[in-house]
This record gives structure tokens, sequence and C-alpha cells, in this order.
């Protein structure tokens, strides 16, 4: 057994078992693939895949439970490597950020401002995704920190902070009739078509949530994954946007008027996730306390590595 054919086992579940992907992704021939994962099935003396003459379909019972033994080993190899990166080159590395469009255009560039002035010679990588794809990159190890509303605290294998909270503002076309009323209801707002965040993005849920506990149908007639895009069609005059209230900028927002309304919708808590175990560098915990200065490293530490 050595640490390609673990590195195939991960590849091949990833690649949706595909052999010819797995050997572009790990620098090798399909055949060679193919020789590792039969030489380790000799090996344990147990079949791993589920096949249908050549083609891989799935795993078999034992395959998955190797499948965690496997991720569990390989990260914890990485952590190795990063352990003695952070004795021999404190000031120097790399580390990964997966964000949300919403929380890399918006809240980060201060805070990436000032971790770049700490530590000039580390390589900042910021990755944009989904929620479920941002939990995704901190389990399987291709991102240090995540950043999210959704999601991110449904996994176990996550352990989250608290980041900031926001609430949802509502914009609109200048002399839009909205702009006429002291006070902006939901009810009001329901009998205008709406364009909003995704299902799963940006605090959807505690709008949807809202309108239904209002017995409001509202009328969303176009989503989008990021702000930006629709503050445009707001613009355009399709309808009135629901944002969240850190994306909108009046010195830049010039075609649009944030409407005068109390909080119409539930509080929402921006977090800061690291997978538990995962060897983080001191620049990552600094990362982190720029993003809330009440966090310790000892604090974040000891929720991070409960073994040690």
């Amino acid at each position: 057994m050595n640490f390609q054919q673990l590195r195939i086992i991960r590849e091949t579940v990833r690649c949706d078992y595909n052999l010819t992907e797995v050997g572009n992704a790990l620098f090798t021939s399909q055949s060679g693939v193919s020789k590792h994962i039969k030489d380790l099935e000799d090996e344990l003396g147990v079949g791993l895949f589920v096949r249908k003459g050549k083609r891989l379909l799935g795993l078999t019972e034992p395959g998955k439970e190797l499948l965690v033994i496997v991720e569990r080993m390989l990260h914890d190899a990485n952590n190795i490597k990063t352990l003695a990166e952070q004795y021999t080159s404190q000031d120097k590395g790399e580390l990964t950020i997966a964000a949300t469009h919403t929380q890399s255009r918006y809240i980060l560039p201060p805070v990436v401002q000032a971790f770049k002035q700490l530590f000039p010679k580390v390589h900042l990588r910021l990755l944009q995704a989904a929620p479920p794809e941002i939990a995704a990159m901190l389990l399987d190890g291709r991102a240090d920190i995540g950043i999210a509303t959704e999601a991110l605290s449904s996994y176990s294998e996550l352990v989250t902070f608290s980041y900031y909270h926001w609430y949802h503002a509502i914009v609109v076309p200048p002399n839009h009739p909205l702009t006429q009323l002291e006070q902006v209801t939901l009810a009001d707002i329901a009998h205008y078509p709406i364009i909003t965040y995704i299902s799963g993005h940006t605090g959807r849920t505690m709008i949807d949530e809202a309108f239904a506990k209002a017995e409001l149908q509202p009328d969303i007639v176009m989503t989008a994954l990021d702000s930006d895009v629709i503050k445009t069609y707001v613009e355009f005059g399709m309808g009135i946007g629901i944002i969240a209230d850190m994306a909108f900028n009046p010195n830049k927002d010039t075609q649009l008027t944030l409407l005068n309304c109390e909080p119409l919708f539930h509080q929402n808590t921006t977090l800061l996730a690291v997978r538990q175990g995962h060897f983080l560098r001191g620049f990552g915990y600094q990362f982190l306390a720029l993003c809330n200065p009440t966090l310790t490293q000892a604090t974040m530490h000891d929720a991070i590595q409960p073994s040690s």
C-alpha cells in the first residue's frame, strides 16, 4: 500500500469513476491507474469498486469505508507537510480562502489588504464558490478557510466562528412608487416583481421565511448568484431588488435608491469555517483574527484541534 494508491482511490471518486480523468489529474496513464487499483484490491483481498465490464460504477461497502480512512490519511499527510512549513518558513507559504461572491466583493477587501501588509510573502488564493462548494473545498483540503452565510454550520466536520451579522435591504430605481412611502412593509413589496438571490445563497432562506410567515406570495421574477447582477437588472427597471445590505454603496450605486424601512427579514450571520483537525498555519489564524478580532489563536486552535 502506498500514498499514490490512496490518492487514486480518492481521485477516482472525485472524477466520477472516469479513469482517464483520474490519470490526467494525477499525471499518470489510465492503465497505470487501473494497475494501482488492482494491486491495492489484491493486497487487501476485497473489491473496492462496483464494476460493469471494465467500467467502474461506484464503491462497494468496503470501498466506502476505506474512502473515509483514505481522506483522513491524506489530510493528515498534508498536515505533516504544513507543520514542517510552519517552522521552516513562518512568514511564507500559501493560504486558500473560499468565499461567496458577496463576501469576496464587499467584505473581504480591507481584510485582505491588512493581511498582505502583515504577510507580504504569503500567496493568498481567493476562490469564489457557492456555499455547498465551499464546504466541499474545506472537507477535501482544497481550501484552508471558508466564508459564507449558508451551509457551513450543517457539517459536523467543520468548525465555525461568527464573522459578522447583517440584514437584507430593498433597492429600487429612482422615482419608484415605493420611494414615496414613509415606511415600506412586506405587503408593499409583494405588489411588485422582485429580483433576488437564488435559493441557498446570501440568506435567501430568510427572505422566503419572512414572506411565508406574513402569508404573502412574492412575485420573484428573476434570481441571480451575486448582488451586482441583481442591481444591474433593477437599474433596468425589471423589478425591485432584495440584496445584502453591505452590497449597497450610495457613492457607486447612484442609479438605485435604498428604501427606508425597518429590517423586514431576520438577521443573517456570516460564518468563518475550518475543517476540524486541519493544521492551520500561524498566518491562517491571523487572517481569522483580522475577520473577527474577538477570536484568539488559543480559542481557535482548541476548537480546530480538540485532541491537541
